[in-house]
């Protein structure tokens, strides 16, 4: 009895370790980024959106922050994915809450699903995007006079600031690389290298 119950406690602790990620460093820059971009966004954004309208923005970004600072090696949380998917989502839900203002069911329901299908006709499927389009037709008041402006600030805006950060923070160290597109990693690594980071 006692020679199963260590067997299961062996097998049980190493699937555990093995499916868990310890890694100090990797933990801190996750820390660290997503700290950093989610509190420049708040800063900005909080001086012309209400404490409501700034949580559920933030929700979207926050879910973008798990991939771009997180799973940084993930194809859903690539630049092109990133940027995209919250600029395509934004269009289509204040589109579809502009054709379908008085039916929140409705308009809720087609602007995550058409942003959805938009995301993978244009190959820029991003997740958080459909929280996105959802915000523009469940946000406030405020959020709906916005209009289109809703597309470049907050959305475009703060996802340019998650990028920046990201790219910043995720090759700051060796072990670290993003974008994965070899275009993007060649691109930073000869402007802002391992020589740029010593200084």
């Amino acid at each position: 009895m006692k020679q199963r119950f260590r067997r299961r406690y062996r097998t049980a602790k190493y699937i555990f370790y093995k499916e868990t990620l310890i890694d100090l460093r990797e933990h801190f820059w996750t820390f660290l980024g997503s700290f950093v971009g989610i509190a420049l966004i708040s800063l900005l954004h909080s001086e012309y959106l209400s404490v409501h309208d700034n949580l559920f923005i933030i929700g979207s970004f926050g879910a973008s922050s798990v991939l771009i600072y997180g799973v940084i090696n993930s194809p859903l949380a690539q630049p092109r994915n990133l940027i995209g998917g919250h600029v395509i989502c934004a269009l289509v839900g204040v589109t579809v809450f502009k054709l379908i203002p008085n039916e929140l069911w409705l308009s809720s329901a087609l602007s995550v699903s058409l942003s959805i299908v938009a995301m993978q006709i244009t190959k820029t499927l991003h997740p958080p995007g459909g929280a996105t389009a959802l915000i523009a037709n469940i946000g406030s008041e405020k959020i709906h006079a916005l209009g289109y402006m809703y597309v470049f600030s907050p959305v475009l805006t703060g996802v340019l600031i998650l990028l920046l950060v990201a790219i910043v923070f995720n090759n700051a160290t060796p072990h670290r690389k993003y974008p994965h597109n070899k275009h993007w990693y060649k691109l930073w690594k000869r402007n802002y290298g391992s020589k740029a980071l010593r200084k």
